[in-house]
């Protein structure tokens, strides 16, 4: 099995793989956010797996939780009622939205989970004080992560686990640029399952992998695979859908980069390997592209989103929006706008955690690719 199959396996049953790294004794923590210090979780000798809620039928969580909640949030609460997260000792709710932060309340009302930890980080990104805070912050959850599963965490530790990250980081990195410069060099639908396998495999061995995948690619040209559609780039939230990937290369077009949670906001930036690491860790949070519950300055996520468009030759933006994601709803108006200004077209899908029909979708694509 070569390695892209290995990692299409990985994202296809992330809950599998999870429970045979618990059989194997390691300790799975679950997290909702790219915010979430995952070096800190991985020198601790615990495993961290993003979780993306359920693509099956809600009901449980509807007892708790308004219908007016996004379904990230709303699924993974039906997920951890029903058992199908039975393979965690816990999770971590980092302050991204109100959902995620009232979902901690309920959570630990409503499951029996060993570990829960809220990792409350400021919003604004640009003052002393709060890269202060931030480090008491993370200095904070490394003692809770050592007092529940009794491993001290070294400097030894801490130094393994950011070289781990930068290298999977740096691995990621050299995949949106290849996929940017030779569009069908992989399909839309492998390059989400590599994505997902980042967020879900062991990271040592992930990294090993995404490092030597994008060693193979380097070396090929494209195939013919979707390498003459129409450049497109993805923003929003949280994409889990391969589908979507598919029927936009259906519909004429290739997605060449993206500024998405589950994309290049989750892998920008390294990590200093010297000196405190907390420090370290605390400072690729502060300098990494924002998302929109984090501030930096008022025009900052347009400029980049603009920047990024022009960079990577896109013909058009497709937002990509969970319902009821506050955060991301009020930041769009501000980003199509300053699409508008550079003339670069945009278009807007609205996605829960099932797809609007196919045939549906289909069309809008499609009619978004004529116009542009």
């Amino acid at each position: 099995m070569d390695v892209l199959d290995e990692l299409r396996k990985v994202a296809d049953n992330p809950y599998g793989y999870a429970r045979r790294l618990k059989g194997e004794g390691r300790a799975v923590i679950g997290y909702f956010c790219s915010y979430t210090p995952e070096e800190i979780i991985f020198a601790a000798g615990a495993h961290s797996m993003r979780l993306f809620g359920t693509h099956g039928e809600i009901s449980r969580a509807d007892a708790h939780l308004q219908a007016y909640c996004c379904s990230v949030v709303r699924g993974a609460l039906e997920e951890a009622l029903s058992g199908e997260l039975n393979f965690l000792e816990g999770a971590v709710f980092p302050h991204t939205c109100d959902s995620i932060q009232r979902l901690s309340d309920i959570w630990r009302l409503t499951t029996r989970f060993k570990f829960f930890a809220d990792v409350v980080l400021p919003v604004k990104l640009t003052t002393e004080s709060s890269r202060m805070y931030m480090v008491e912050v993370l200095e904070r959850f490394a003692r809770e992560l050592e007092s529940a599963f009794g491993a001290g965490i070294t400097g030894e530790k801490y130094l393994d686990s950011i070289r781990t990250f930068n290298k999977l980081r740096a691995g990621m990195a050299d995949l949106y640029r290849l996929r940017s410069a030779r569009p069908g060099i992989v399909s839309g639908s492998d390059f989400l399952a590599v994505v997902k396998a980042a967020m879900s495999m062991e990271r040592r061995a992930c990294a090993d992998m995404i490092t030597r995948l994008a060693g193979e690619l380097g070396k090929k040209g494209p195939s013919s695979n979707a390498g003459g559609g129409k450049r497109i780039m993805l923003a929003g939230g949280v994409c889990d859908h391969p589908d979507v990937y598919r029927l936009i290369e259906e519909s004429g077009g290739v997605v060449v980069w993206d500024d998405l949670c589950t994309g290049t906001r989750a892998f920008e930036g390294m990590i200093r390997e010297g000196g405190n690491p907390l420090e370290a860790i605390t400072e690729r949070y502060m300098t990494r592209l924002a998302c929109p519950a984090k501030h930096r300055s008022l025009t900052e996520r347009g400029e980049r989103l603009v920047r990024d468009a022009k960079e990577h030759k896109v013909r058009g933006v497709i937002f990509l929006l969970l319902k009821f994601c506050d955060p991301h709803d009020f930041d769009y108006p501000y980003l199509k706008e300053s699409l508008d200004r550079e003339g670069i077209p945009s278009m807007l899908v609205e996605l829960e955690h099932q797809l609007p029909p196919e045939g549906q979708l289909r069309t809008r694509f499609e009619t978004f690719m004529h116009t542009i």
